[in-house]
């Protein structure tokens, strides 16, 4: 159409159609203060203090604390997730929620604390026949022995402004470690484990029974180890106590007795400052201020090597010959029947018998064994890649790089070890984590891991 054609249909002038080209043509220029205006758009990033919670294993005891939607078809097995098995880390939701700050596993049961100035600052999931967990009843005098999700246990506590900085689990009973009011204890008994009195005729199923360690030799407690059953403290001057079951030594308190109120531990630790214990069942280790090596308790596979060859270590003995040529030990982790320790280059060291990591044919040392630093991702490529925390279950082993990779092998009960299959593993393999993992906890057939988010 021409513009005399356009003119005439719509009663335009020339001028009117110049106009009307220009109008359509022309850039608008935008006003700096209107571009100040404008709203920024960009990708949501986490706070420094955002954690993210990850588990895995056997999920029908609860210890998981999730639901899944239902199992695979009767009789064929599958590697899928179901109710009862997680094979790969998922992702807690009630971790999601609130803002979690520590996290211990026990035996068949976890508990985790969280940043509140409410009365509600532990929440615990899965087995709870002796009220580790607490007492949880939908109706009075029929209490839970299985939780399937986390629910608050009531601890009391004589202000709401304290803080738990420290928990840890044993077979079935729960530490908790707070700030300014020193040590809770819930759970079986039987033993001492919880630090009071035995009493023989005492039920624990529906217990509401939370006992309170202020002090221990008149100085703060500043951490707490659970073997399992027995429980370990570390006073502010770096004093080791004890009390629980003494069967195998494990109390370190020179004899096989049990012991109802915490004692100090005897032997070379007397005069140590002991920074971390590291229990799972009845083998202890200790880690003084200098890095140096500790041990006693149960020595069946060589754990605590002494040189009168004893199965039973009932006092602690000095590993600082056994660990010669390591260097400075930085962290320290026992097992059920083995031992796993890390230097300060990041060298990865273990000893026992099991699945140590070194591969299949290799199941006993009587000695430290170094773990070759390129199954945990050193390389030409990637030379600062080092071990800087160690955790064991019973039978599994586990490793978290300054990367923030985690890496896990040993005994894969129930698919604890999060790779996806129910295989043994030999030798460390890297687990799939979509974040990164600042520390594990490992128990008999469950694992979790507290990392923080990559952006």
């Amino acid at each position: 159409m021409n513009i005399r054609s356009v003119k005439s249909f719509f009663g335009l002038s020339r001028t009117n159609i110049i106009l009307c080209r220009n109008v359509t043509t022309k850039k608008k220029i935008p006003i700096p203060d209107e571009e100040e205006q404008l709203p920024i758009f960009q990708y949501p990033i986490s706070k420094s203090s955002d954690r993210r919670v990850y588990v895995w294993g056997m999920a029908e005891t609860g210890a998981l604390g999730i639901h899944l939607p239902g199992r695979g078809k009767r009789g064929r097995k599958s590697y899928r997730n179901d109710f009862s098995l997680v094979w790969y880390p998922m992702r807690s939701s009630f971790c999601e929620r609130f803002d979690v700050t520590q996290i211990a596993c026990g035996y068949g049961f976890t508990v985790a604390a969280v940043k509140t100035d409410e009365q509600h600052k532990l929440f615990g999931t899965g087995i709870n026949t002796d009220s580790q967990i607490g007492y949880h009843a939908p109706r009075m005098g029929h209490p839970l022995e299985l939780l399937l999700s986390p629910a608050p246990i009531y601890i009391p506590y004589k202000s709401l402004e304290s803080k738990i900085v420290d928990l840890a689990a044993g077979r079935a009973h729960t530490v908790i470690l707070t700030d300014n009011e020193g040590v809770y204890t819930l759970g079986n008994n039987a033993y001492g484990q919880c630090g009071r009195k035995i009493n023989p005729k005492e039920e624990y199923r529906g217990s509401m029974v939370s006992y309170n360690i202020q002090k221990l030799g008149q100085e703060k407690i500043v951490n707490v180890c659970c073997g399992q059953d027995h429980t370990m403290f570390i006073t502010e001057s770096g004093k080791v106590y004890s009390c629980g079951w003494g069967a195998d030594g494990q109390t370190g308190l020179g004899t096989f007795k049990n012991q109802a109120v915490p004692a100090p531990v005897k032997g070379d630790i007397t005069t140590e400052k002991i920074v971390k214990l590291a229990s799972t069942v009845d083998c202890v280790l200790a880690l003084n201020d200098r890095g140096e090596l500790f041990g006693w308790g149960n020595s069946e596979y060589g754990q605590v090597p002494m040189p009168t060859k004893s199965d039973q270590v009932n006092t602690s003995y000095a590993l600082v010959q056994f660990t010669k040529g390591i260097g400075k030990i930085v962290d320290i982790a026992a097992g059920g029947s083995f031992c796993l320790i890390v230097n300060e280059q990041g060298d990865v060291f273990v000893w026992g018998f099991g699945l140590l990591g070194l591969g299949p044919n290799v199941q006993q040392s009587v000695t430290p064994k170094q773990i070759p630093p390129a199954l945990f991702g050193r390389n030409e490529f990637n030379p600062q890649s080092v071990v800087e925390k160690v955790a064991c279950g019973i039978g599994h082993l586990a490793a978290v790089t300054n990367n923030g990779d985690l890496y896990t092998w040993g005994r894969n009960r129930h698919g604890c070890l999060g790779l996806g299959h129910a295989k043994d593993q030999h030798f460390p393999l890297k687990v799939s984590i979509g974040a990164h993992v600042m520390q594990v906890k490992c128990s008999v057939d469950h694992t979790v891991a507290m990392c923080k988010p990559f952006a």
